[in-house]
């Protein structure tokens, strides 16, 4: 007769030290902290913070604990005074007039983030610095490129930027970038703001300028023009000896015989379009030094042009920027506040700021809650 096994509960702790089973309904709660975001400022100027501030207040949200400061001998240092372990962190970073600070406070605070193994790191960089250097010039360097490389090594896993400068500079970056448009909020400053902007034409300082110009045009259903040329008074006309790069004269090969290129030579300054007793409206990307814009006023306000504005994303501003600004022939200069310039408005009342806050609170709550980005580029092409 076969004998009957019997089998044994498995060993276990007792009862007594047994932790309670959670129900089901509590185990959401566990996991709460690694569903939240937090936004902090990677920046000590005022007006990080501030803009940090607009951004938590739309978000309904408060922002991160964290110190931000130079010590003594120059060097950066950032510490997190919250837990951020499983998190998403959205950084804000403003770019001031010292790049290379501001640059190193958002690569330590990313590194301090992915070192207290918060979850995702995205930078919120309304303009991204050295965007202008994308590009390989004589035996120069694309530094945009390196920087793309040290955000990633740093730990950021996302980028929220604004009107880069060249488009392609997404491409530089292993992780994915939004790439935001500040042409909305500037197109209902001149709806709301520009009195009788119906007469108003559309202007391009360059041929370079040219698609921006037409994507204003063509949205507000005005005129474009465009400027060609340069003044005939350049500050740099006494360069006139053609010397080699390194110093010394370069050698051909006897044999190779090459074409001879044409040096480029622009023609004297001419404005194609009628501004004639027109509000002239001149838009681009970035103003920083802002001659050549007080260059193009002065054209203008010739062909008849009875009121100037100058319009960009971008208002850094640098040097002299205020003082020409007032002194110019320009009414007024229309910049988003992705570039803090609260001192150059205090030198120049002709600087306005349109803010832009909203859009990028919006891209942070689509992104922390995996929604569709596609709401935020409604109605905008590859030109844009």
């Amino acid at each position: 007769m076969p004998r009957k096994l019997l089998l044994l509960p498995p060993l276990s702790v007792s009862s007594a030290f047994r932790a309670p089973r959670a129900c089901p309904a509590a185990r959401p709660a566990m996991n709460a902290a690694r569903t939240g975001y937090r936004v902090f400022s990677a920046n000590s100027t005022a007006a990080c913070t501030e803009l940090a501030k607009r951004i938590t207040e739309r978000l309904g949200a408060e922002l991160g604990k964290s110190v931000v400061y130079q010590e003594t001998n120059g060097e950066t240092r950032v510490e997190i005074q919250e837990s951020v372990r499983g998190q998403d962190i959205f950084i804000i970073q403003t770019i001031p007039r010292d790049v290379n600070t501001a640059v190193m406070e958002l690569l330590i605070m990313a590194y301090a983030l992915k070192t207290a193994c918060a979850r995702n790191i995205i930078g919120v960089i309304p303009y991204f610095p050295y965007s202008k250097q994308s590009k390989m010039r004589k035996r120069g360097s694309i530094v945009c490129k390196l920087l793309a490389s040290m955000l990633a090594k740093a730990g950021l896993t996302h980028i929220i930027t604004m009107d880069l400068h060249q488009k392609e500079i997404q491409g530089f970056f292993s992780f994915p970038v939004d790439n935001l448009r500040a042409s909305p909020f500037l197109l209902q400053y001149i709806q709301e703001e520009i009195p009788n902007y119906r007469n108003a034409v559309i202007v391009a300082k360059s041929p370079d300028a040219a698609k921006r110009a037409q994507s204003y045009a063509e949205r507000l259903r005005l005129g474009l023009a465009v400027i060609h040329g340069r003044p005939s008074v350049q500050r740099w006309t006494w360069m006139t000896a053609a010397i080699p790069a390194d110093g010394q004269e370069s050698t051909v090969h006897p044999g190779l015989e090459l074409p001879l290129m044409m040096a480029k030579e622009k023609p004297p300054i001419t404005v194609v379009g009628d501004v004639g007793g027109r509000i002239a409206i001149i838009v681009d990307d970035i103003i920083d030094d802002v001659e050549s814009f007080v260059a193009a006023a002065e054209i203008l306000k010739e062909r008849g042009a009875y009121r100037i504005y100058v319009m960009a994303t971008h208002g850094i501003l640098s040097a002299e920027a205020p003082r020409l600004i007032e002194e110019s022939s320009i009414d007024e200069v229309v910049v988003t506040n992705t570039v803090p310039h609260e001192v150059q408005k205090l030198q120049c009342p002709k600087i306005k700021t349109v803010d832009i806050s909203l859009i990028l609170s919006e891209a942070i709550r689509r992104i922390h809650n995996g929604e569709s980005m596609a709401y935020l580029f409604r109605n905008i092409t590859v030109d844009d």
